[in-house]
């Protein structure tokens, strides 16, 4: 069986740091098995330079993977000027066809979530379409300016948005909570809000707790600790995985991931990375949290399709959050460790624990 391959999209600042973290965690000799990596370039530098033809040639790796392709995408800067070479997150959305974005919320041992939450809140958010690269106009009416846009959703990202979300939640065990407000908007979010109730009848063991898109945020607040999946459309999924996360008390224990589905709906390619930006005031310090950079790491274990990577995936995931339990932490969570130590103390409790399990059996 060949070495499965990660598609690895280098980026700006610190998260190019933290990518090189996330990169040591999963050498062989920590995870027990070899990955080969083929790097992209995606700096802003190289991005200018090549005029992104760079961040297609990324898209086409990632395309080509087998069984599924797999990326891990470091924090990259997006320039304001118009004429710039604007996102390459957008890019690559678009050109691997991503129609899902999966973030999920959990707390961090020793931070203290807002309300009422504890268990894990799982945003599915549609990665195309809605307000996204809209058109938009103004025009002069009646001596005023009127300012128009036109969005557009498909039924086919409504349902892959829909299934996905149903599987996720009864692969976790939690509930489908929310939805869009089809009730001002009958016709566009109500598409959405179709295929979430045609989803919900394929999936009975699934709990289903409808709700609007404004109650949603205000339900949140009075959880009582149900582990949930909330689907959205992108741009209401942008802003509810920011609050979702803040909930939590910081980001940093949540990690982000792009996927694209096939026909039958199952996941054909993903591309994990941290949710934060370049962080341009930590750059070079050694400070950074690498957590999240360090848990894409370990989602994207998942997608291999192997037992050796789901075991070394969830060594990962209970070794930062146990490094931190234990005060092994960066300053952002309370702690005093640096960047390195926190990457060097995950490394060897994830060793021990493969080791141990090894063992047993």
């Amino acid at each position: 069986m060949p070495d499965p391959t990660v598609v690895v999209l280098q980026g700006d600042q610190t998260g190019q740091e933290l990518l090189g973290e996330a990169l040591r965690t999963l050498a062989p000799a920590v995870i027990g098995f070899p990955i080969t990596f083929q790097f992209f370039d995606l700096s802003l530098e190289k991005r200018r330079a090549t005029r992104n033809q760079i961040v297609y040639q990324a898209a086409e790796a990632l395309k080509r993977g087998v069984p599924r392709g797999l990326g891990l995408k470091a924090a990259t800067i997006t320039p304001e000027a118009a004429d710039d070479v604007g996102s390459p997150n957008a890019i690559l959305r678009q050109a691997i066809g991503a129609q899902v974005i999966l973030r999920v919320g959990r707390r961090i041992p020793g931070v203290r979530p807002v309300g009422g939450v504890y268990a894990p809140i799982a945003i599915v958010r549609m990665a195309v379409d809605d307000a996204y690269n809209a058109r938009e106009w103004r025009e002069n009416v009646d001596g005023d300016e009127v300012a128009f846009r036109t969005e557009k959703i498909s039924r086919r990202t409504c349902r892959a948005v829909a299934e996905f979300a149903f599987q996720y939640a009864r692969k976790t065990h939690a509930k489908v909570f929310g939805g869009p407000k089809f009730t001002v908007s009958p016709i566009y979010e109500g598409l959405f809000k179709e295929e979430l109730d045609r989803a919900a009848a394929r999936y009975p063991d699934v709990r289903y707790e409808p709700q609007l898109i404004d109650a949603t945020y205000a339900l949140l607040l009075k959880t009582t600790g149900d582990a949930m999946v909330i689907p959205t459309l992108n741009r209401d999924g942008d802003c509810m995985s920011d609050l979702v996360l803040g909930l939590f008390g910081s980001i940093a224990g949540a990690e982000s991931l792009v996927l694209a589905l096939d026909d039958a709906y199952q996941v054909k390619t993903v591309m994990a990375e941290a949710p934060h930006g370049t962080a341009p005031t930590l750059f070079g310090k050694n400070v950074a949290n690498p957590m999240a950079m360090i848990l894409a790491g370990a989602a994207l274990l998942t997608y291999f399709g192997d037992e050796r990577a789901d075991r070394a995936s969830r060594a990962l995931y209970e070794a930062c959050l146990e490094a931190v339990y234990d005060g092994i932490a960066t300053p952002d969570v309370g702690g005093h460790a640096t960047t390195t130590e926190f990457t060097d103390e995950v490394i060897a409790r994830t060793q021990k624990k493969l080791a141990v399990w090894n063992t047993l059996g």
